[in-house]
């Protein structure tokens, strides 16, 4: 099996890329060089230095991709861009062959993706220390926007790539969270024939297919197609809990010259089961119950027929059209039509007896439409010896959401003797009617003055939100107007290296109002970074080092008149303050490998309650390491092996800081067969295994009544056929 794809850089050996990463550090210049590497007899790699064919809207090469338009919303190469970025490409997907997008990132500097624990329901994560009411993630430039319990989840298949950024990227996104986002592209049409079957099996009775077929539909490859599908269905950990998933992701390209491509893009996927969403306690979890027993890795304090469901549709185009050398217009446009329907029991925290769960209830069932639409103009042009990227645009997005939903209580559970029995929910009442509204102008230079790139932007937004709350009969309505900016330095030098100083700005709405009615504004978001870069040409390797504080002002807190009840009022602070590394690197035809480390120091420097606290579910520090290594020559031929390890520290179970959650280390593994070997080119088997010592641990908790399990040990098989 090739580890590289034809055309891409090489090494010959890990003293050499310990070298590199110490030049990286230090300044020093790194030699290059290049060899030639037979895979198979079938598969030849040649070897080079360039990774000019890459587009930041298409596949890479290796896993060390070196283009990213996140950072800029142009195809700019990761060194040149002026904040942390990590790329997630489609070949270290199908090595890890993760469930989830959070899964995706698992390997990942400077993101939380263990907050719900073994629950892949949602993507909820925590990046720098921040999390979001909502998912801050985005589809091919464009967010998608939930609300509520109503969240659109991608299935990693359907990917040629995941990013995360981090940090504030309000200047080209609008409304967000200060830690980052994470954004995800799309497989797109080919010209070039691709048909792919795969079939996978693992514990907990997963079953999964999956295809992926394109192809030119005339000689000239001016019209192609894509479509790509996935169907899962798998016993969740938890007891009587089941996923079920089916998306199908058909898309189209019109390229009528090298100057245009447009290509329409599909999106529809049904989860009528998610799997298990709820939480336990910290006594039987992190702490022991009364009696000294801790409740098993599969416990679940809901009912058998709990039920949760998730659903969406979306449609939309991308184009984009060079009219010269000088001016490209882009268009990103997008409908979403998405639902959810949940009937759910849930624990509410111990009461006094120490082993009876209290238990609430919740019957909802939303719809959701958002339409979204970014139009861009990207100018080069030259001023003297300084060369210009200058881009400028306009977005627009508009969501409604419409929520049905009843809350209760359901009987204790007795957590030394659960009985389970089915839960009677009845219907849920109309609840409220939440409707967002943005609209955002930018405009962004990436100015190039000898080894100099000096990245400016600015954007101002106009943001409409309203709820109409029908219980309450009453309707709360708000228009905010925010400035954000950004600005960053990089400097190249000959060998690779890239020292950048940056900062930034963000903004995030808050729902709700104080104790007299009055709506709350946005929250502010801030941040300082200074990092370094090594992006070596001629190499597959990216090495990037990250230092940066960052504050969150206008943050709500508790109203501290207690006559107010369970008001809050605004004017609190968190600060986060870290370090992020990460190297990936294709070492040779023959390894690949990935680290990273994340220290984080996040406190509440502003409240009314914890002030001088840490936020819940932020470890201090977190890191991994993965390697594989694949034979290209002898009787093992085809042959990879990997193995690898994420270590998550201890974190604060509550805002309050009265209990920790311990840490811990998990190592997983893969064993991949190419059958290249046997005239079945492209084609493999493979099997992987998560948590391969099957670690019982406690991933987090947010609350003293809510602790996630971590994932037991997974064994999952994958054969993948292309033909």
């Amino acid at each position: 099996m090739a580890r590289l794809r034809t055309g891409q850089p090489v090494n010959t050996s890990i003293r050499k890329l310990a070298f590199f990463v110490a030049a990286a550090v230090s300044g020093v210049s790194a030699p290059s060089f290049a060899a030639d590497s037979t895979a198979t007899k079938e598969d030849t790699i040649t070897v080079s230095a360039s990774a000019a064919d890459e587009s930041a809207w298409g596949p890479s090469p290796t896993i060390a991709a070196k283009r990213t338009a996140t950072a800029t919303k142009t195809d700019t190469p990761i060194e040149k861009t002026p904040q942390s970025i990590s790329v997630v490409t489609r070949e270290e997907m199908d090595t890890h062959q993760p469930a989830s997008v959070k899964e995706a990132l698992g390997y990942t500097p400077g993101i939380t993706v263990s907050t719900r624990g073994s629950s892949d329901t949602y993507d909820a994560v925590k990046i720098r220390g921040f999390g979001s009411v909502n998912q801050n993630n985005y589809l091919d430039g464009l967010k998608l926007q939930g609300d509520f319990y109503n969240e659109v989840i991608i299935d990693p298949y359907m990917l040629e790539r995941v990013e995360l950024m981090r940090g504030p990227t309000s200047v080209l996104y609008g409304k967000s969270s200060p830690g980052g986002i994470i954004t995800m592209v799309s497989k797109r049409p080919t010209t070039e024939p691709l048909k792919e079957v795969q079939f996978k099996m693992g514990t907990n009775n997963l079953w999964q297919t999956g295809f992926d077929f394109s192809d030119s539909l005339d000689d000239a490859g001016e019209y192609s197609y894509r479509l790509t599908g996935v169907a899962r269905s798998n016993d969740d950990q938890q007891q009587f809990s089941k996923q079920k998933r089916y998306a199908i992701a058909p898309s189209f390209s019109w390229r009528p010259d090298d100057k245009t491509n447009f290509t329409f893009l599909a999106n529809l996927q049904d989860t009528p089961e998610t799997g298990y969403y709820g939480w336990l306690p910290k006594e039987g979890t992190v702490e022991p119950l009364p009696d000294g027993s801790r409740l098993p890795t599969n416990f679940n304090e809901g009912v058998p027929n709990n039920t949760y469901s998730l659903s969406h549709k979306m449609v939309g185009y991308s184009f984009d059209h060079e009219f010269n050398d000088t001016f490209t217009v882009r268009q990103n446009l997008r409908y979403v039509d998405s639902k959810t329907n949940q009937k759910s029991v849930y624990g509410t925290g111990v009461d006094s007896t120490g082993h009876m769960l209290t238990r609430g209830t919740v019957v909802d069932n939303e719809k959701l439409h958002n339409f979204a639409v970014d139009t861009q103009l990207q100018s080069n042009f030259a001023t003297g010896e300084i060369a210009h990227t200058l881009l400028t645009g306009v977005d627009f997005q508009q969501m409604r959401n419409d929520v049905n939903a009843t809350f209760g209580s359901a009987p204790p559970l007795d957590l030394y003797n659960p009985v389970y029995e089915n839960y009677d929910f009845g219907d849920a009442d109309p609840y409220q009617q939440n409707k967002q509204k943005q609209t955002g102008i930018y405009i962004q230079d990436q100015a190039e003055w000898n080894k100099f790139v000096l990245t400016v932007g600015g954007r101002y937004d106009w943001l409409k939100q309203s709820t109409l709350a029908y219980q309450a009969n009453n309707f709360t309505e708000r228009d905010d107007s925010e400035f954000t900016g950004r600005a960053g330095l990089n400097y190249l030098f000959d060998n690779g290296v890239s020292p950048y100083i940056s900062y930034s700005e963000s903004f995030e709405p808050n729902s709700g109002a104080d104790f007299y009615g009055n709506t709350f504004k946005p929250s502010k978001g801030r941040q300082y970074e200074a990092g370094v870069k090594y992006v070596p040409k001629d190499m597959a390797v990216v090495i990037t080092g990250a230092v940066y504080q960052l504050t969150k002002s206008d943050n709500l807190m508790s109203d501290p008149d207690t006559s107010h009840g369970f008001s809050s009022i605004q004017g609190g602070e968190i600060r986060s303050r870290g370090v992020e590394l990460e190297a990936k690197a294709a070492v040779n035809a023959n390894i690949n490998v990935t680290a990273s480390y994340t220290y984080t120091d996040a406190e509440y420097t502003t409240d009314t309650t914890f002030k001088g606290n840490t936020p819940e579910q932020v470890p201090e520090h977190m890191a991994s390491l993965w390697g594989d290594y694949t034979f290209n020559e002898g009787a093992l031929t085809g042959l990879t092996i990997g193995t690898g390890g994420r270590f998550i520290g201890s974190s604060y179970g509550d805002p309050a800081n009265s209990f920790k959650v311990g840490s811990a280390a998990v190592l997983d593994a893969v064993v991949k067969y190419d059958l290249g070997r046997f005239g079945m080119n492209g084609s493999s088997v493979a099997v992987n295994v998560n948590n391969l010592l099957d670690r019982e641990y406690v991933a987090s908790c947010f609350a003293t009544y809510g602790c996630f399990w971590g994932a037991e040990r997974q064994v999952v098989a994958t054969a993948t056929f292309r033909f």
